[in-house]
Protein backbone atom coordinates (compact mmCIF):
# COMPACT_ATOMS: atom_id res chain seq x y z
CA UNK A 1 0.00 0.00 0.00
CA UNK A 2 1.59 3.46 -0.94
CA UNK A 3 1.86 6.23 1.74
CA UNK A 4 -0.05 8.97 1.22
CA UNK A 5 1.53 11.97 0.06
CA UNK A 6 1.84 14.52 3.32
CA UNK A 7 -0.02 17.86 2.31
CA UNK A 8 -2.35 20.43 3.61
CA UNK A 9 -5.26 21.86 2.61
CA UNK A 10 -5.64 24.59 0.41
CA UNK A 11 -6.03 28.26 1.34
CA UNK A 12 -3.48 26.98 4.24
CA UNK A 13 -0.24 27.78 5.06
CA UNK A 14 3.13 26.23 7.41
CA UNK A 15 5.34 28.95 8.42
CA UNK A 16 9.01 28.34 8.67
CA UNK A 17 11.33 30.37 11.24
CA UNK A 18 11.77 33.40 9.18
CA UNK A 19 8.69 33.54 7.76
CA UNK A 20 7.32 33.76 11.64
CA UNK A 21 9.83 36.18 12.71
CA UNK A 22 8.93 38.50 9.93
CA UNK A 23 5.70 38.31 10.66
CA UNK A 24 6.16 38.99 14.44
CA UNK A 25 7.40 42.26 13.33
CA UNK A 26 4.09 43.04 11.60
CA UNK A 27 1.73 41.53 14.63
CA UNK A 28 4.47 43.69 17.30
CA UNK A 29 4.08 46.77 15.11
CA UNK A 30 0.79 46.32 15.14
CA UNK A 31 0.07 45.59 18.76
CA UNK A 32 2.47 48.85 19.81
CA UNK A 33 0.56 51.03 17.90
CA UNK A 34 -3.09 49.94 19.55
CA UNK A 35 -1.12 49.91 23.47
CA UNK A 36 0.05 53.62 22.26
CA UNK A 37 -3.93 54.43 21.95
CA UNK A 38 -4.51 52.66 25.00
CA UNK A 39 -6.49 49.60 23.39
CA UNK A 40 -6.72 46.08 25.85
CA UNK A 41 -6.37 42.26 24.68
CA UNK A 42 -8.90 40.14 24.26
CA UNK A 43 -9.26 36.33 22.74
CA UNK A 44 -12.22 34.48 21.78
CA UNK A 45 -12.85 30.98 20.76
CA UNK A 46 -11.57 30.01 17.39
CA UNK A 47 -15.20 28.23 16.73
CA UNK A 48 -18.84 30.32 17.83
CA UNK A 49 -22.21 28.72 17.62
CA UNK A 50 -23.59 28.68 14.18
CA UNK A 51 -26.69 30.81 14.97
CA UNK A 52 -23.81 33.47 16.48
CA UNK A 53 -22.28 33.70 13.12
CA UNK A 54 -25.24 33.30 10.33
CA UNK A 55 -27.28 36.25 8.87
CA UNK A 56 -24.46 38.74 9.92
CA UNK A 57 -22.30 38.87 6.57
CA UNK A 58 -25.05 39.03 4.05
CA UNK A 59 -25.92 36.41 1.97
CA UNK A 60 -22.15 35.71 -0.04
CA UNK A 61 -20.69 36.01 3.32
CA UNK A 62 -22.61 33.56 5.15
CA UNK A 63 -21.55 30.77 2.05
CA UNK A 64 -18.57 31.78 2.98
CA UNK A 65 -18.16 29.94 6.41
CA UNK A 66 -16.50 27.02 7.39
CA UNK A 67 -19.46 24.59 9.59
CA UNK A 68 -18.37 21.92 11.74
CA UNK A 69 -19.97 18.74 11.78
CA UNK A 70 -21.72 17.51 14.90
CA UNK A 71 -19.71 14.48 17.03
CA UNK A 72 -21.61 11.59 17.41
CA UNK A 73 -24.53 10.13 14.89
CA UNK A 74 -24.98 13.34 13.58
CA UNK A 75 -26.65 11.90 10.13
CA UNK A 76 -29.53 11.09 11.89
CA UNK A 77 -30.36 14.18 12.65
CA UNK A 78 -31.76 14.33 9.01
CA UNK A 79 -34.61 12.61 7.29
CA UNK A 80 -34.05 10.10 3.84
CA UNK A 81 -36.04 12.86 1.65
CA UNK A 82 -33.97 15.73 3.30
CA UNK A 83 -30.81 13.82 2.09
CA UNK A 84 -32.48 13.42 -1.23
CA UNK A 85 -33.52 17.45 -1.32
CA UNK A 86 -29.69 18.05 -1.47
CA UNK A 87 -30.65 20.82 0.05
CA UNK A 88 -27.04 21.81 1.36
CA UNK A 89 -28.65 25.32 3.74
CA UNK A 90 -31.54 23.22 5.21
CA UNK A 91 -28.68 19.87 5.85
CA UNK A 92 -26.10 21.82 7.12
CA UNK A 93 -28.53 23.32 9.90
CA UNK A 94 -29.37 20.18 11.27
CA UNK A 95 -26.14 18.70 11.04
CA UNK A 96 -23.85 21.67 12.28
CA UNK A 97 -24.13 23.96 15.26
CA UNK A 98 -20.76 25.44 16.02
CA UNK A 99 -18.35 27.12 12.90
CA UNK A 100 -15.37 28.44 12.88
CA UNK A 101 -15.18 32.69 13.35
CA UNK A 102 -15.27 34.24 10.04
CA UNK A 103 -13.72 37.74 11.42
CA UNK A 104 -12.94 39.01 14.71
CA UNK A 105 -16.17 41.69 15.01
CA UNK A 106 -19.33 39.24 15.56
CA UNK A 107 -17.34 37.39 17.99
CA UNK A 108 -16.71 40.76 19.85
CA UNK A 109 -20.30 41.78 19.83
CA UNK A 110 -21.39 38.72 21.21
CA UNK A 111 -18.14 39.27 24.52
CA UNK A 112 -19.51 42.33 24.69
CA UNK A 113 -22.74 41.57 25.63
CA UNK A 114 -21.94 38.17 27.75
CA UNK A 115 -19.56 39.98 29.61
CA UNK A 116 -21.05 43.62 29.78
CA UNK A 117 -20.93 43.88 33.56
CA UNK A 118 -17.29 43.51 33.54
CA UNK A 119 -16.70 45.68 30.99
CA UNK A 120 -16.27 49.74 31.31
CA UNK A 121 -17.37 51.20 28.90
CA UNK A 122 -16.45 52.92 26.22
CA UNK A 123 -14.50 50.00 25.69
CA UNK A 124 -11.32 49.99 23.29
CA UNK A 125 -10.14 46.67 22.51
CA UNK A 126 -7.51 44.92 20.22
CA UNK A 127 -8.25 41.26 19.13
CA UNK A 128 -5.02 39.26 17.10
CA UNK A 129 -6.21 35.60 15.96
CA UNK A 130 -6.68 33.57 12.97
CA UNK A 131 -10.15 33.87 11.33
CA UNK A 132 -11.43 31.08 8.32
CA UNK A 133 -13.33 31.57 5.42
CA UNK A 134 -14.23 28.62 2.45
CA UNK A 135 -13.33 31.47 0.05
CA UNK A 136 -11.24 30.41 -3.67
CA UNK A 137 -7.76 30.92 -2.70
CA UNK A 138 -5.66 32.92 -4.61
CA UNK A 139 -3.02 35.88 -4.48
CA UNK A 140 -3.38 37.72 -1.42
CA UNK A 141 -6.52 35.64 -0.26
CA UNK A 142 -6.30 32.96 2.05
CA UNK A 143 -8.97 30.29 3.70
CA UNK A 144 -7.28 30.87 7.02
CA UNK A 145 -5.65 33.73 7.92
CA UNK A 146 -4.80 36.36 10.59
CA UNK A 147 -6.80 39.80 11.73
CA UNK A 148 -5.54 42.62 14.26
CA UNK A 149 -8.49 44.05 15.09
CA UNK A 150 -9.34 47.39 17.07
CA UNK A 151 -12.81 48.85 18.15
CA UNK A 152 -13.90 51.14 20.10
CA UNK A 153 -17.30 50.43 21.60
CA UNK A 154 -20.36 52.19 23.90
CA UNK A 155 -19.05 55.61 22.34
CA UNK A 156 -21.29 57.97 19.09
CA UNK A 157 -18.02 59.86 19.06
CA UNK A 158 -16.50 60.55 15.34
CA UNK A 159 -13.29 61.15 17.03
CA UNK A 160 -13.20 57.34 16.98
CA UNK A 161 -13.01 57.55 13.57
CA UNK A 162 -10.05 59.94 13.21
CA UNK A 163 -8.39 58.04 15.86
CA UNK A 164 -8.37 55.20 13.96
CA UNK A 165 -7.14 57.28 10.92
CA UNK A 166 -4.05 57.90 13.43
CA UNK A 167 -3.23 54.64 14.03
CA UNK A 168 -3.58 53.33 10.38
CA UNK A 169 -0.98 55.94 9.72
CA UNK A 170 0.97 55.14 12.21
CA UNK A 171 1.20 51.46 11.21
CA UNK A 172 2.27 51.85 7.65
CA UNK A 173 4.78 54.72 8.23
CA UNK A 174 6.48 52.39 10.99
CA UNK A 175 6.02 49.39 8.33
CA UNK A 176 7.26 51.49 5.60
CA UNK A 177 4.55 50.65 3.18
CA UNK A 178 3.12 53.91 0.97
CA UNK A 179 -0.43 54.01 1.49
CA UNK A 180 -3.71 55.85 0.72
CA UNK A 181 -6.88 54.84 3.12
CA UNK A 182 -9.99 55.47 1.39
CA UNK A 183 -13.19 56.55 3.72
CA UNK A 184 -17.04 56.81 2.78
CA UNK A 185 -20.24 56.47 4.70
CA UNK A 186 -22.47 53.98 4.36
CA UNK A 187 -25.78 56.95 5.13
CA UNK A 188 -24.37 58.74 1.70
CA UNK A 189 -24.89 55.43 -0.14
CA UNK A 190 -28.45 55.14 0.95
CA UNK A 191 -28.92 58.71 0.43
CA UNK A 192 -27.57 57.98 -3.12
CA UNK A 193 -30.02 54.99 -3.09
CA UNK A 194 -32.60 57.41 -2.51
CA UNK A 195 -31.85 60.07 -4.71
CA UNK A 196 -32.11 57.19 -7.98
CA UNK A 197 -35.57 56.02 -6.27
CA UNK A 198 -34.39 52.37 -4.73
CA UNK A 199 -34.00 53.02 -1.11
CA UNK A 200 -35.31 49.28 -0.84
CA UNK A 201 -32.61 47.96 -2.58
CA UNK A 202 -30.13 49.03 -0.66
CA UNK A 203 -28.22 46.42 -0.03
CA UNK A 204 -28.28 45.06 -3.65
CA UNK A 205 -26.70 48.30 -4.22
CA UNK A 206 -23.94 48.31 -2.04
CA UNK A 207 -23.21 44.37 -2.59
CA UNK A 208 -22.89 45.02 -6.26
CA UNK A 209 -20.68 48.75 -5.49
CA UNK A 210 -18.59 46.63 -3.46
CA UNK A 211 -17.24 45.05 -6.20
CA UNK A 212 -16.00 47.88 -8.28
CA UNK A 213 -12.40 47.34 -7.68
CA UNK A 214 -12.68 43.98 -8.91
CA UNK A 215 -15.14 43.91 -11.77
CA UNK A 216 -15.45 47.51 -13.20
CA UNK A 217 -17.99 49.96 -13.71
CA UNK A 218 -19.27 48.54 -16.05
CA UNK A 219 -20.12 44.96 -14.40
CA UNK A 220 -21.25 46.34 -11.69
CA UNK A 221 -23.86 48.72 -13.86
CA UNK A 222 -24.75 45.31 -15.27
CA UNK A 223 -25.00 43.46 -11.94
CA UNK A 224 -27.41 46.66 -10.42
CA UNK A 225 -29.87 46.06 -13.55
CA UNK A 226 -29.57 42.11 -12.72
CA UNK A 227 -30.52 43.19 -9.02
CA UNK A 228 -33.56 44.58 -10.51
CA UNK A 229 -32.66 48.46 -10.57
CA UNK A 230 -34.24 50.01 -13.95
CA UNK A 231 -31.36 51.50 -16.90
CA UNK A 232 -32.36 55.13 -15.51
CA UNK A 233 -31.45 54.28 -12.37
CA UNK A 234 -28.10 53.54 -12.76
CA UNK A 235 -27.54 56.34 -15.18
CA UNK A 236 -28.24 58.36 -12.00
CA UNK A 237 -26.31 56.32 -10.06
CA UNK A 238 -22.97 55.41 -12.42
CA UNK A 239 -21.59 59.29 -12.58
CA UNK A 240 -21.78 60.10 -8.95
CA UNK A 241 -19.77 57.12 -8.43
CA UNK A 242 -17.31 58.25 -10.68
CA UNK A 243 -17.30 61.97 -9.21
CA UNK A 244 -13.42 63.32 -9.37
CA UNK A 245 -11.67 66.42 -7.45
CA UNK A 246 -10.60 66.73 -3.66
CA UNK A 247 -12.61 64.94 -0.98
CA UNK A 248 -13.79 68.20 -0.09
CA UNK A 249 -15.06 69.11 -3.83
CA UNK A 250 -16.87 65.63 -4.07
CA UNK A 251 -18.96 66.17 -0.56
CA UNK A 252 -19.53 69.62 -1.79
CA UNK A 253 -21.28 68.40 -5.08
CA UNK A 254 -23.34 65.61 -2.77
CA UNK A 255 -25.08 68.88 -0.39
CA UNK A 256 -26.20 69.65 -3.56
CA UNK A 257 -27.71 66.05 -4.94
CA UNK A 258 -28.81 64.55 -1.67
CA UNK A 259 -29.84 67.71 0.10
CA UNK A 260 -33.51 66.40 0.14
CA UNK A 261 -32.35 62.80 1.21
CA UNK A 262 -32.12 63.28 5.68
CA UNK A 263 -29.79 60.48 6.08
CA UNK A 264 -27.62 61.67 3.02
CA UNK A 265 -26.91 64.71 4.32
CA UNK A 266 -26.33 63.25 7.90
CA UNK A 267 -23.55 60.86 6.45
CA UNK A 268 -21.76 64.23 4.77
CA UNK A 269 -21.75 65.51 8.02
CA UNK A 270 -20.56 62.72 9.21
CA UNK A 271 -17.31 62.37 7.03
CA UNK A 272 -17.05 66.24 6.68
CA UNK A 273 -16.32 66.64 10.95
CA UNK A 274 -13.58 62.79 10.54
CA UNK A 275 -11.98 64.83 7.60
CA UNK A 276 -11.66 68.16 10.50
CA UNK A 277 -10.95 66.46 13.47
CA UNK A 278 -8.20 64.50 11.45
CA UNK A 279 -6.74 68.12 9.63
CA UNK A 280 -5.74 69.14 13.49
CA UNK A 281 -2.96 66.45 13.44
CA UNK A 282 -2.31 65.87 9.59
CA UNK A 283 -1.47 62.44 8.38
CA UNK A 284 1.76 61.29 6.38
CA UNK A 285 -0.75 59.02 4.34
CA UNK A 286 -2.92 60.37 1.72
CA UNK A 287 -7.23 60.03 3.00
CA UNK A 288 -10.02 60.54 0.66
CA UNK A 289 -13.34 59.82 -0.08
CA UNK A 290 -13.83 57.01 -2.07
CA UNK A 291 -17.96 56.89 -3.35
CA UNK A 292 -17.40 53.24 -4.80
CA UNK A 293 -16.19 52.06 -1.51
CA UNK A 294 -19.40 50.02 -0.10
CA UNK A 295 -18.27 47.43 2.19
CA UNK A 296 -20.87 44.97 1.71
CA UNK A 297 -21.06 43.15 5.54
CA UNK A 298 -24.73 44.27 6.68
CA UNK A 299 -23.63 45.58 9.97
CA UNK A 300 -22.13 48.80 8.23
CA UNK A 301 -23.74 51.65 9.61
CA UNK A 302 -21.64 54.76 8.85
CA UNK A 303 -18.40 55.51 8.36
CA UNK A 304 -16.69 52.77 6.55
CA UNK A 305 -12.68 52.63 5.77
CA UNK A 306 -10.47 50.59 3.46
CA UNK A 307 -6.51 51.17 3.31
CA UNK A 308 -4.84 50.29 -0.24
CA UNK A 309 -1.19 49.92 -0.82
CA UNK A 310 0.14 52.87 -3.23
CA UNK A 311 3.33 50.29 -4.92
CA UNK A 312 1.31 46.86 -4.81
CA UNK A 313 -1.95 45.58 -6.58
CA UNK A 314 -3.16 43.17 -3.55
CA UNK A 315 -6.56 44.50 -2.02
CA UNK A 316 -7.12 45.65 1.35
CA UNK A 317 -4.87 45.56 3.84
CA UNK A 318 -7.07 46.49 6.52
CA UNK A 319 -10.41 48.08 6.48
CA UNK A 320 -13.35 48.92 9.47
CA UNK A 321 -16.21 50.93 9.89
CA UNK A 322 -18.82 52.25 12.06
CA UNK A 323 -21.87 49.80 13.45
CA UNK A 324 -24.18 51.36 15.70
CA UNK A 325 -26.45 48.43 16.71
CA UNK A 326 -24.02 44.63 16.23
CA UNK A 327 -24.71 44.20 20.08
CA UNK A 328 -28.44 44.08 19.41
CA UNK A 329 -28.70 40.97 17.68
CA UNK A 330 -27.27 39.63 20.90
CA UNK A 331 -29.96 40.97 23.76
CA UNK A 332 -28.28 44.68 23.91
CA UNK A 333 -29.40 47.42 21.88
CA UNK A 334 -28.52 50.39 21.63
CA UNK A 335 -24.57 50.21 21.77
CA UNK A 336 -22.68 51.50 18.90
CA UNK A 337 -19.19 50.36 18.23
CA UNK A 338 -16.47 51.66 15.54
CA UNK A 339 -13.15 49.36 14.51
CA UNK A 340 -10.59 48.14 11.88
CA UNK A 341 -8.89 45.16 10.96
CA UNK A 342 -4.96 45.26 9.70
CA UNK A 343 -4.91 41.52 7.60
CA UNK A 344 -1.45 40.47 8.56
CA UNK A 345 -0.99 38.36 5.50
CA UNK A 346 -1.57 40.73 2.82
CA UNK A 347 0.92 43.19 4.28
CA UNK A 348 3.24 40.87 4.80
CA UNK A 349 2.95 39.89 0.63
CA UNK A 350 3.28 43.47 0.11
CA UNK A 351 6.25 44.05 2.49
CA UNK A 352 7.86 40.57 0.51
CA UNK A 353 7.08 41.91 -2.26
CA UNK A 354 8.82 45.25 -1.82
CA UNK A 355 12.31 43.44 0.19
CA UNK A 356 11.31 45.69 3.22
CA UNK A 357 10.98 43.59 6.27
CA UNK A 358 14.35 44.51 8.23
CA UNK A 359 17.64 42.65 8.21
CA UNK A 360 16.80 41.49 11.62
CA UNK A 361 13.77 39.62 11.16
CA UNK A 362 16.23 37.31 9.85
CA UNK A 363 18.54 36.43 12.81
CA UNK A 364 17.55 34.39 16.01
CA UNK A 365 21.09 34.30 17.42
CA UNK A 366 22.97 36.72 17.31
CA UNK A 367 26.17 35.20 18.58
CA UNK A 368 27.19 31.29 17.90
CA UNK A 369 29.49 29.99 20.31
CA UNK A 370 32.13 27.46 18.81
CA UNK A 371 32.60 23.97 20.23
CA UNK A 372 36.35 22.50 20.07
CA UNK A 373 35.60 20.33 22.58
CA UNK A 374 34.67 19.69 26.24
CA UNK A 375 37.02 22.33 27.83
CA UNK A 376 36.25 24.97 25.31
CA UNK A 377 32.67 24.48 25.66
CA UNK A 378 32.46 24.60 29.42
CA UNK A 379 34.99 27.56 29.45
CA UNK A 380 32.33 29.31 26.84
CA UNK A 381 29.04 28.34 28.35
CA UNK A 382 29.23 30.73 31.54
CA UNK A 383 30.17 33.22 29.17
CA UNK A 384 26.55 32.43 26.85
CA UNK A 385 24.76 32.48 30.20
CA UNK A 386 25.88 36.09 31.04
CA UNK A 387 25.56 37.37 27.37
CA UNK A 388 21.85 35.92 27.79
CA UNK A 389 21.18 37.67 31.22
CA UNK A 390 22.05 41.28 29.02
CA UNK A 391 19.40 40.21 26.38
CA UNK A 392 21.91 38.88 24.02
CA UNK A 393 20.60 35.77 22.18
CA UNK A 394 23.33 33.37 21.69
CA UNK A 395 23.77 29.58 21.24
CA UNK A 396 26.45 26.85 21.41
CA UNK A 397 26.99 24.35 18.26
CA UNK A 398 26.19 21.03 20.34
CA UNK A 399 28.99 19.02 19.18
CA UNK A 400 32.52 19.60 18.41
CA UNK A 401 32.22 19.09 14.09
CA UNK A 402 34.67 20.79 12.11
CA UNK A 403 35.00 24.28 12.13
CA UNK A 404 34.13 24.72 8.53
CA UNK A 405 30.38 23.12 9.31
CA UNK A 406 29.97 25.91 12.22
CA UNK A 407 30.60 28.43 9.97
CA UNK A 408 28.67 27.33 7.55
CA UNK A 409 25.68 27.05 9.79
CA UNK A 410 26.16 30.52 11.19
CA UNK A 411 26.59 31.96 7.94
CA UNK A 412 22.57 30.02 6.75
CA UNK A 413 21.42 30.85 9.71
CA UNK A 414 22.09 34.66 9.70
CA UNK A 415 23.76 34.57 12.92
CA UNK A 416 26.31 37.90 12.57
CA UNK A 417 29.32 36.80 15.21
CA UNK A 418 30.69 34.02 16.21
CA UNK A 419 32.21 33.37 19.58
CA UNK A 420 35.86 31.11 19.67
CA UNK A 421 38.19 29.93 22.61
CA UNK A 422 40.75 27.70 22.11
CA UNK A 423 43.94 27.37 24.45
CA UNK A 424 45.39 31.20 24.01
CA UNK A 425 41.83 32.82 24.76
CA UNK A 426 41.46 30.37 27.79
CA UNK A 427 44.79 31.39 28.95
CA UNK A 428 44.70 34.39 28.78
CA UNK A 429 40.67 34.45 30.07
CA UNK A 430 39.54 36.38 26.92
CA UNK A 431 37.44 35.16 23.78
CA UNK A 432 37.84 35.39 19.99
CA UNK A 433 34.58 37.71 18.63
CA UNK A 434 34.79 37.38 14.67
CA UNK A 435 32.22 39.30 12.39
CA UNK A 436 30.79 37.57 10.07
CA UNK A 437 30.01 40.59 7.98
CA UNK A 438 33.23 41.96 7.51
CA UNK A 439 35.57 39.09 8.65
CA UNK A 440 37.01 41.19 11.39
CA UNK A 441 38.11 39.54 14.13
CA UNK A 442 39.55 40.63 17.64
CA UNK A 443 40.55 39.08 21.43
CA UNK A 444 38.41 40.74 24.20
CA UNK A 445 37.11 40.61 27.82
CA UNK A 446 33.55 39.22 28.32
CA UNK A 447 32.53 42.74 29.46
CA UNK A 448 34.15 44.29 26.38
CA UNK A 449 31.72 41.46 24.00
CA UNK A 450 28.65 43.19 25.30
CA UNK A 451 30.20 46.84 24.14
CA UNK A 452 30.73 45.67 20.73
CA UNK A 453 27.29 44.01 20.17
CA UNK A 454 25.38 47.07 21.87
CA UNK A 455 27.25 49.28 19.41
CA UNK A 456 26.07 47.13 16.22
CA UNK A 457 22.55 46.28 16.89
CA UNK A 458 22.55 50.40 17.94
CA UNK A 459 24.10 51.26 14.16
Amino acid sequence: MAKEKPGIPKGTRDFDPLEISRREHIFNTIREVYRLHGFRPIETPAMENLSTLMGKYGEEGDRLIFKILNSGDFPSKVEDKDWQSRNASLISSRICEKALRYDLTVPFARYVVQHQHKITFPFKRYQMQAVWRADKPQKGRYREFFQCDADVIGSDSLANEAEFMQIIDKVFSQLNIDVIIKINNRKILAGLAEHIGFPDRFTEITTAIDKTDKIGLENVTRELIDRGLTKEAVDQLIPVLELTGTSKEKIQMLQDLLSSSEVGMQGLSEIQEVFDIVDVTPLHCRLELDLCLARGLNYYTGAIIEVKSVDVNIGSLCGGGRYDDLTGIFGLPGVSGVGVSFGADRIYDVLQALSRFPDSTGAFSQILAINFGTRERNYCLPALENLRSIGVQCEMYPEPAKIKKQMQYADKNNIPFVLMAGEEEMKKKLFSLKDMRTGDQQQLMLEQISDVLMKYFDS
